[in-house]
């Protein structure tokens, strides 16, 4: 089970829960934990994340450029970073 999910103007993201700690074999490159901690912690912060979504689908029509969801997109990016940070540091060599 999984979902998916675009940031406007931004890359598409999915969150697989069999991809959570996946580690590199002694002859392979190394795997950034990160990148798999957030994808953990994506589920927790679903309403920054419905709180973008709503502020991207407010502003859609502006031919402006002054309207942004700059303050929601670093919400969003904050609770993930604040889920992951304990995670990370036990994983560091």
């Amino acid at each position: 089970m999984g979902f998916v999910f675009q940031l406007q103007g931004f890359l598409h993201y999915s969150f697989a829960p069999s991809q959570y700690y996946l580690l590199a074999m002694a002859d392979e490159e190394p795997v950034d934990q990160k990148r798999y901690l957030e994808e953990a912690c994506k589920p927790k912060c679903v309403k920054p994340l419905l709180e973008y979504q709503a502020c991207v689908k407010r502003i859609q029509g502006d031919e402006s450029g002054h309207k942004h969801c700059t303050g929601q997109y670093f919400d969003y990016w904050s609770c993930i970073d604040k889920c992951v940070a304990p995670k990370l540091f036990t994983k560091l060599k």
